[in-house]
């Protein structure tokens, strides 16, 4: 018979959690998340849901996997909620090697975005790892938009659309955009509150990665290994890099106060 238990690694974390006897994955894994915090990932759902019938995370009908991953977005971001009727045809993650052309396309991007949203842009970075040197990326540059004030969508939301872009999702922290189902997915618009812990991670970690090789190269690793596993499933492909990004950010938080890293300044 399959052992119908968590895996070792997880049953101990639910042990020392003082988790037992929980039969809906989804609350052990709420419960899980509130005692552990940000290393308590999508993945770690998917192990709790598979393993009672002896399988492995990625061994989960995609359907499955689709209706568990929804459940978590709502506990991994507040107030998330996404727009179905803009969704875009299920794509593969591909990593392909890095490209010298990618900040030319953030710059074309921005020259765009700089006029049309006027004084609601606080701050415009290009984040992710096409913003990094040498690191393999997939080929979508992702933007950084700081406002004032995320709730007031009306002052960003019309301006990115004359752009082409679209709002996707929403959540406490954080708007996505990206193009329309019919266009490529060539970029990815992230917009944040000017202040916030969000506006502040993606750049430092950018940063930190293109000052520290070997971080570069552990992050690269990472996303290899994610993406071999998890092609067909891009949330799980994000949530399986966690423990490296937070691992990551700890190191870049210790070298920012090293060197008295900044944001930059708003724009004028």
């Amino acid at each position: 018979m399959p052992d119908s238990a968590p895996p070792p690694d997880l049953r101990r974390r639910l042990v020392a959690a003082g988790i037992s006897g929980a039969a809906d994955p989804v609350a052990a894994w709420r419960l899980l998340r509130a005692a552990e915090g940000r290393r308590v990932t999508g993945i770690d759902l998917y192990r709790l849901a598979a393993a009672p019938r002896g399988l492995a995370a990625d061994e989960l009908p995609p359907a499955e996997r689709a209706s568990l991953a929804a459940a978590a977005m709502a506990v991994l971001y507040p107030g998330f909620g996404d727009l179905p009727d803009r969704a875009r045809p299920r794509e593969p993650v591909e990593i392909v090697p890095y490209d010298p052309g990618w900040p030319g396309r953030y710059l074309r991007w921005r020259e765009r975005l700089v006029p049309a949203l006027g004084p609601a842009a606080v701050r415009i970075e290009h984040v992710g790892s096409t913003a990094v040197p040498g690191l393999p990326a997939k080929p979508v540059i992702d933007i950084q938009l700081s406002v004032a004030d995320i709730g007031d969508e009306a002052r960003y939301a019309g301006p990115l659309q004359a752009t082409g872009l679209l709002l996707r999702t929403r959540d406490d922290e954080h708007r996505f955009f990206h193009p329309a189902p019919d266009r490529p997915r060539d970029i990815h618009l992230h917009v944040c509150a000017a202040g916030g812990t969000w506006e502040r991670e993606h750049p430092l970690f950018r940063d930190y990665l293109r000052v520290r090789p070997a971080a570069r190269d552990a992050y690269h690793r990472a996303k290899l290994a994610a993406a071999a596993t998890w092609r067909d499933d891009r949330f799980a492909y994000t949530e399986a890099k966690t423990a490296v990004i937070l691992d990551i950010l700890a190191d870049a938080e210790r070298w920012a106060r090293a060197t008295a890293w900044a944001l930059r300044p708003p724009l004028s």
